[in-house]
């Protein structure tokens, strides 16, 4: 697994931000008050149900930017599975670590509750020729973490945001129905980026395949309509890869893996996750 271009970079940003917003003007006042300067404690991150594990990087640099001096031990890297009980960082320092906690344990739940949510899925559709693929469905400011948890979680990604493939969608059809026209517009401006179409119909699958795209994205079809929309896409050669999306879920992911298409993509993973449990457990 590639760890994404400029995660490093993100990562302290995002912590300077979220520590920022936290701490306000004042600072910490319960632990200012009421944790002598001098303290020193050491805790534990610990699991509180299974899942896979994303975020370690991030937690640790919350740690380091509120107490510089204290230490971190990793246990368990990214993308493990880890189970209830597992302890995944040590930490010992001073008070700044009950500062960080919330902090740390936010971004590590949330990644962790995408990577185990996607894991879930892959799951299903192991076997078959679909790979699961994420969305432009996250949390704002959060795009390359969550794609990265994707990662972690045995995931694809889609493309990174609007500047990196071109997705003719619904509502570019009304501006532009010569598709074949707008295939060639994009490959003369961009050369060598991704096209593909959405299509929502038979109709609209034959429109989109004259203009050979790379891929064909099939969009909230019925399942009797995406298997005639499949087998018309590979009876052309070169065939584009086919793309399901729309209402995915984990009771329907393996239906759709078995019509055949290459991907499936799902906004769920990303927007709905749920964060997965953990706590800082302090031994002194």
């Amino acid at each position: 697994m590639k760890t994404p271009t400029g995660l490093k970079a993100v990562v302290r940003d995002l912590v300077r931000r979220a520590l920022a917003e936290d701490l306000g003007a004042r600072g910490d006042v319960t632990t200012l008050l009421f944790v002598p300067k001098k303290a020193r404690v050491t805790g534990r991150v610990v699991i509180k149900a299974p899942g896979v594990l994303c975020g370690v990087s991030a937690a640790v640099e919350v740690f380091k930017q509120v107490e510089p001096s204290c230490k971190v031990r990793v246990l368990a890297e990214d993308g493990r599975r880890v189970r209830p009980g597992q302890a995944v960082l040590e930490v010992s320092g001073g008070r700044g670590i009950l500062t960080a906690e919330r902090t740390a344990l936010n971004i590590l739940q949330h990644l962790s509750g995408v990577a185990t949510v996607t894991a879930e899925y892959a799951a299903k559709v192991k076997g078959t020729r679909a790979k699961v693929f994420d969305t432009r469905k996250t949390l704002p400011g959060l795009r390359l973490l969550d794609k990265y948890a994707v990662l972690c979680g045995g995931g694809r990604n889609h493309r990174l945001g609007l500047h990196d493939a071109v997705l003719l969608k619904d509502n570019h059809w009304t501006c532009e129905k010569d598709l074949p026209k707008a295939a060639a517009k994009t490959r003369r401006r961009f050369p060598g980026m991704v096209l593909e179409i959405e299509a929502a119909d038979l109709s609209q699958v034959r429109l989109a395949l004259e203009a050979r795209p790379d891929i064909i994205l099939l969009d909230n079809m019925g399942q009797g309509l995406l298997r005639k929309a499949i087998r018309l896409i590979r009876s052309c050669r070169p065939s584009p890869q086919v793309e399901i999306s729309g209402g995915v879920s984990l009771s329907t992911i393996r239906s759709l893996a078995e019509l055949g298409p290459d991907r499936i993509s799902v906004g769920r993973i990303t927007h709905s996750a749920p964060a997965l449990d953990m706590s800082l457990e302090l031994s002194s």
